[in-house]
């Protein structure tokens, strides 16, 4: 298991932190548990949880993918590309479904994910938060890097977590680099008495706004989900 701070603001300790919570529900799981439904359509927990292991990987490469630079997307704008109902996010789904099918044994994938989330936090603990580095078509410093990866694992542990209410809650410093990451794509403070939870939920479509939020975001309601 990794091992690490969970109050922490430099961006190597918020993807461990986020890191360390989610596997925290994982090295939890059972087989039956991994047929259980998740908060992303279509997605068992099993599904999901080779989702986010893809995405350890991703970083683990992207961690030892030096680029020359210039960055042209930063921990805010690499999610603009990220939106819901997409061709391209339909096929993921049916990507990481089939490939999770393949398990046959859920613990070989769970230890496989938690090998690998490790190795991703080592790697990162060791990279320069300044050196760019490219990852799915951009370049981007190794620091915003790591808060994407913490993003998306914080996110994908509340949706792990839809049908496990005693599993671990999401780390504290993960949820706040999404609130931070949300107020970016919005240009401003959310205007409302969100915690960062719901709005980590509102904020990717996850939970509807009801029509007092929209008339307290006015012209923005329409730009809900942020990213998705």
């Amino acid at each position: 298991m990794m091992e690490g701070s969970q109050d922490c603001t430099k961006p190597a300790q918020v993807l461990r932190s986020a890191y360390e919570a989610f596997a925290a529900v994982v090295a939890r799981l059972e087989d039956q548990a991994s047929w259980l439904p998740t908060g992303c359509t279509g997605w068992a927990v099993r599904d999901l949880v080779f989702h986010c292991l893809a995405d350890a990987q991703r970083g683990l490469v992207a961690l030892h993918t030096p680029s020359s630079g210039p960055a042209d997307r930063d921990a805010v704008t690499y999610w603009q590309d990220w939106k819901p109902d997409t061709v391209g996010a339909a096929n993921g789904r049916r990507w990481a479904r089939v490939n999770a099918s393949m398990f046959l044994d859920f613990h070989q994938l769970r230890e496989l994910y938690l090998e690998t989330a490790a190795a991703t936090v080592t790697a990162a603990a060791l990279a320069d938060p300044e050196r760019y580095v490219s990852t799915q078509g951009h370049v981007l410093t190794s620091g915003d890097l790591m808060t994407t990866l913490a993003i998306e694992a914080t996110i994908h542990h509340l949706d792990l977590t839809t049908a496990l209410p005693s599993a671990p809650q999401p780390s504290p410093a993960g949820l706040s680099s999404v609130r931070s990451v949300l107020d970016g794509l919005l240009g401003r403070p959310v205007p409302l008495d969100w915690d960062d939870q719901h709005y980590a939920m509102a904020g990717t479509g996850r939970v509807p706004l009801t029509e007092t939020e929209r008339q307290a975001l006015q012209p923005d309601a329409a730009r809900f989900p942020l990213f998705g």
